[in-house]
């Protein structure tokens, strides 16, 4: 306890600043900390706490979550939406996931799914303990490509690349990088104390970024902004961005990133 500083009472805040906030929303990034994104539920997934982290009206052009999913609690029926593709990634606990007619997969961390527009999946928490699992949406860009397969796997199974040439800097391409059908990334992104960006980037992609582990700072515009796991950070096309970890330990983050499409006009 600092000198001066009175302790809690149960049930109420410690006395202290009022308002203290992290998070900024601008018209082309957002930096949300968990303790600032409120819960909310949905009718298909039960006994699950939703974290909405990027949506339309935050000017995102996809919808990202972060799903809390009590023992027994998910997708009570099988879900599926037409036009719509869907990502997991899980970040602790245990569960089961199957997409259409093949065999489910058992869950633990690291484990992530890719669902093709209009395939039918379920998500269910098999586990004793919570599962917390990242979810995107992303409605399919059609280009008369044959829609991507599904994929059920594990980051144990993709390897680590470094294509850029940068000692320091990992790279896990979770769906097949160049594959014309997708028209997203996920990937993993690994950094060693020391390593950064050798440039500030401005781009046409926007990105969605959910802190793994570790800590740095991130430069979104103009400003700098320290993030550690359990952050998020929206980013739309053409925003500044740096990153530069901290810390003594390694970084990671799962970062989305629309590709292979032209741009709309």
């Amino acid at each position: 306890m600092r000198p001066h500083q009175l302790p809690a009472t149960p049930g109420r805040p410690a006395p202290g600043a009022i308002g203290h906030n992290r998070g900024v929303v601008r018209p082309n990034y957002a930096f949300m900390p968990p303790e600032g994104v409120l819960v909310s539920r949905l009718p298909h997934l039960d006994d699950t706490v939703v974290r909405v982290l990027a949506a339309p009206v935050l000017g995102a052009r996809f919808a990202q979550y972060l799903l809390e999913i009590e023992p027994k609690g998910g997708t009570p029926v099988p879900f599926r939406e037409d036009g719509i593709q869907h990502f997991y990634y899980v970040l602790s606990g245990t569960g089961r996931f199957a997409i259409g007619d093949a065999a489910a997969m058992e869950l633990r961390p690291g484990s992530f799914a890719y669902v093709p527009p209009g395939t039918a999946f379920s998500l269910r928490n098999t586990g004793s303990e919570q599962l917390r699992v990242l979810g995107l949406r992303k409605r399919y860009e059609a280009v008369g490509l044959p829609q991507p397969d599904p994929i059920l796997s594990h980051r144990d199974e993709v390897p680590v690349t470094n294509h850029t040439g940068m000692d320091g800097r990992g790279f896990q391409f979770l769906l097949p990088r160049g594959d014309m059908r997708f028209d997203f990334e996920m990937n993993l992104m690994w950094f060693k104390p020391g390593a950064y960006f050798p440039d500030v980037e401005t781009h046409v992609m926007e990105h969605g970024l959910y802190m793994l582990e570790g800590q740095g700072l991130y430069f979104l515009g103009t400003e700098w902004h320290e993030i550690w796991a359990g952050d998020f950070i929206w980013m739309g096309g053409f925003c500044p961005q740096q990153y530069y970890p901290t810390g003594f330990g390694d970084a990671a983050y799962l970062l989305y990133k629309n590709v292979n499409r032209d741009v709309a006009l």
